[in-house]
């Protein structure tokens, strides 16, 4: 676990080196043009949804070990050519190597988890998985914005070139991992793994609490995640005159607030359900929509409406740090165990739709339509509760509340789709 966690740390770095300012780099420094940018992003993000539905039969048939192993040397060799991308071809392939590569980690990274945790401590370990990641994250950004030079291609080669063996170093550590395989994990391992695989996407459709919780996890991921750097950014220059450096204090402000809170917070959600933490955000949520509506309608000075602005992004980091502990290691209860890899893959790409349309949608009236921008994320902030306590309704017990489970540190039993059913 200590392993796949350092691994994870270092690829986020890597990527905290170069993902905000990708569209610089293609638009300006390589002069391909603000068109060529917004397609590199869009091939970015488009590759993650092509790779992600094929990811998950595979993690259940071969592990998720060489998935991972695979996935980071695709993201080296995607990493590697962007940083020598001259050309629009060039500059495409290489989005379209590095999206799927990160794309297809999520999923092998949290099978791996998943099988080298218990259900007793998988609160813990995703907890710190998003802890790593964001300080990863906002390292790597620190750092890389003073190696940048707009004048200078070079620095932006060395970026790449960083993030290139950030990606291998995962690789290499996942290679000296030897999983786990506890009793529970070979025994209820089905006989007839290809069938399974095949029906793996029907059973997972008829699993409604799964389905449930897929929507629920759209709705968290649209009206926060989706936001972030679009619809909210846009808002906040267009309607609260924040000024460029602001939003890099908000951002900041995020990530401090999860890396600073997140195992205080871990401490008052583990013995709490799941399904009343996960309202507890769509509320916090909806008070930083409020707030932000403050900054941007409100009739304050500049220094109020700037303080509000950052404080929203502040309390979507709480948030943040609540859900961390709380969706993830659900997926993973909720999965039958022949088939964690294909809930996680579904879960991955169902947050990643959440990104795509997320700014399409959030942009354009992030921008314009002020108050009504506000108003729809307040109630979709809202809708996040009521969906929260509806699949609580479809849980049991333990999947609720993981720490119900004895400590005689047994792995508790996953219920396939029509178990669930009937005790539901």
């Amino acid at each position: 676990m200590r392993r796949i966690q350092a691994g994870n740390a270092l690829s986020a770095f890597g990527l905290g080196f170069t993902v905000p300012y990708l569209y610089v780099y293609v638009a300006q420094v390589r002069d391909l043009g603000a068109s060529t940018a917004g397609a590199v992003l869009a091939v970015f993000a488009m590759a993650a949804l092509v790779a992600l539905p094929f990811t998950g039969r595979i993690i259940d048939r071969r592990g998720p070990l060489p998935v991972l192993t695979g996935a980071a040397v695709l993201a080296s060799l995607g990493a590697a050519s962007m940083g020598l991308a001259a050309s629009v071809p060039a500059a495409v392939l290489s989005a379209a190597l590095l999206g799927a590569g990160t794309a297809v980690m999520q999923p092998a990274l949290a099978t791996m988890i998943v099988w080298c945790s218990e259900a007793t401590t998988r609160t813990r370990a995703f907890a710190t998985q998003f802890f790593l990641q964001n300080l990863g994250l906002g390292i790597g950004g620190l750092i890389g914005g003073h190696i940048v030079d707009e004048s200078r291609p070079n620095s932006f080669t060395l970026l790449f070139g960083i993030e290139a063996a950030m990606f291998l170093v995962l690789a290499g550590i996942v290679l000296s991992v030897r999983l786990p395989r506890s009793f529970t994990l070979q025994e209820t391992r089905p006989t007839d793994a290809e069938a399974k695989a095949r029906g793996g996407m029907r059973a997972l459709l008829g699993h409604r609490a799964m389905v449930q919780l897929c929507v629920l996890g759209f709705v968290l991921f649209f009206a926060c995640y989706g936001q972030f750097e679009s619809g909210l950014a846009a808002y906040g220059t267009e309607a609260a005159g924040i000024e460029p450096a602001s939003l890099g204090t908000a951002l900041a402000a995020n990530t401090a607030v999860i890396v600073f809170a997140q195992f205080v917070v871990l401490k008052f959600v583990e013995r709490r359900r799941r399904s009343r933490v996960i309202a507890a955000v769509g509320l916090i949520w909806a008070a930083a929509w409020i707030m932000a509506g403050y900054a941007g309608l409100g009739h304050g000075s500049q220094a109020m409406a700037t303080a509000a602005f950052i404080a929203t992004y502040a309390m979507f980091g709480l948030g943040e740090a609540m859900l961390s502990p709380t969706v993830a290691p659900l997926v993973a209860d909720l999965a039958p165990e022949s088939m964690v890899g294909q809930y996680n893959s579904a879960f991955a790409l169902v947050k990643q739709l959440a990104l795509a349309l997320g700014p399409a949608v959030g942009g354009p009236m992030g921008a314009s339509l002020h108050a009504p921008y506000i108003v729809t994320f307040v109630v979709f902030s809202v809708g996040i509760s009521v969906l929260a306590l509806r699949l609580g309704r479809r849980l049991t017990p333990v999947q609720d509340n993981p720490s119900l489970v004895s400590k005689s540190r047994v792995v508790a039993q996953h219920k396939p789709a029509e178990h669930l059913e009937t005790a539901a």
